[in-house]
């Protein structure tokens, strides 16, 4: 997600400097590369050393005569962008100010005036960030184009953001805004379907396709919709949807004329049962009389002629013959942009093969789930501009 990004990390004096060892290594099993600045208050909480052994890099502690600020984030600097996290009230403030009397705010305003990228993860006591001084200072930093990594709210305390979605933010910041201005729909993961009031019909897959491509698009400037069987991401505007109908008519309310785009990655099941009202005693034979669901593919194009739609087909053959033709036969029915096709052994796990199916074309794709997410924005990004 961010091979090749040189990332400037300043840490200031914050608790949740304790959190930026790990922060560190995932910014770089990311593919990024990591140089540390730290205020002085920084440094009574993390030790400078324990950066450096996080990045591999010296850590900026003071300016020198070497001009640390202007050789990382300087016109022609080092930096590709300057990620604060922790950033504190006290530093924020000073970055709106133009105060530069730490290493950190030096960098901040050395950036600010040279167009680097600037990401900011706030932490701080709750009632620091709803201070009106601080919101007004957040404000006026946003308004200049810095990114935030908006805060937790847990506890009483604005906790910084995951390493998950600081990591987003920064990809977002570096990375072309191939599909900004474009509202796209994702779906992702196994719909179920009710039984009883205790179990379900369902399958193997687990989502990490669908939400890596929804991550991929909002890193690209997308603003994303992900339909799936729950939990809030901080990536998209999440819409819970359990069964193969919720997600039907989940899909159909949030596909509207602004919509740019849709990506059906879910694995929605393909039959339906008229649920028990109260549970099945077990111990003997039960016939469950299964159903067909509405086609969601079908039920978009029927409402959006036009609308670059994006297919995804799971095979148990092992034959990318037969996945080709499966998916060719979709794509020609429902007027695709493309189909991603692939084995169902992949579900569930991190690394995965896909072929990417298009009327005149097929491109075999090898990798992380991250990295296939990556590859269908920007494949997408290309489609909705055709």
């Amino acid at each position: 997600m961010l091979d090749g990004v040189s990332v400037a990390l300043g840490i200031s004096g914050s608790i949740a400097a304790v959190k930026v060892v790990e922060l560190a290594h995932e910014l770089r099993r990311q593919g990024a590369a990591v140089r540390g600045v730290m205020t002085e208050s920084a440094q009574g909480i993390i030790h400078p050393w324990a950066v450096e052994f996080a990045t591999e890099n010296d850590v900026v502690t003071e300016i020198t005569g070497r001009v640390e600020h202007v050789e990382l984030c300087g016109r022609d600097g080092w930096a590709d962008v300057l990620l604060l996290a922790p950033a504190t009230a006290n530093t924020v403030g000073k970055i709106a100010g133009a105060v530069d009397d730490t290493p950190v705010t030096t960098c901040a305003t050395t950036a600010l005036g040279a167009d680097v990228p600037v990401v900011i993860a706030p932490a701080m006591h709750e009632p620091m960030y709803d201070h009106p001084g601080v919101i007004e200072a957040l404000d006026r930093v946003e308004s200049w184009g810095v990114t935030f990594a908006d805060p937790r709210i847990e506890e009483g305390k604005a906790k910084i953001a995951t390493e998950a979605a600081i990591v987003t933010e920064t990809a977002r910041a570096t990375r072309a805004q191939s599909l900004a201005g474009h509202h796209v729909v994702v779906t992702a993961g196994a719909t179920a379907e009710a039984i009883d009031p205790v179990r379900i019909l369902t399958n193997r897959a687990s989502g990490k396709t669908g939400r890596a491509v929804a991550r991929a698009c909002h890193v690209r400037g997308a603003d994303v919709t992900l339909v799936h069987p729950g939990g809030d991401v901080h990536y998209a505007d999440a819409v819970t949807a359990e069964s193969a109908a919720e997600m039907h008519d989940a899909v159909l309310a949030h596909t509207d004329s602004d919509t740019d785009a849709v990506v059906s990655a879910a694995a929605i099941s393909d039959y339906t049962v008229e649920a028990a009202s109260e549970k099945l005693r077990s111990g003997e034979a039960r016939t469950l009389e299964l159903e067909p669901t509405p086609k969601l593919l079908d039920a978009v194009r029927e409402g959006h002629p036009d609308l670059p739609i994006v297919g995804f087909k799971a095979e148990t053959s092992g034959d990318d013959s037969a996945m080709i033709e499966a998916a060719r036969a979709i794509l020609d029915r429902v007027g695709l942009a493309f189909v991603v096709a692939n084995d169902a052994s992949v579900m569930g796990v991190d690394a995965t093969r896909a072929l990417f199916v298009e009327s005149d074309d097929v491109i075999e794709f090898s990798g992380s789930k991250i990295e296939l997410g990556a590859r269908v924005a920007e494949r997408l990004a290309a489609a909705v501009t055709e």
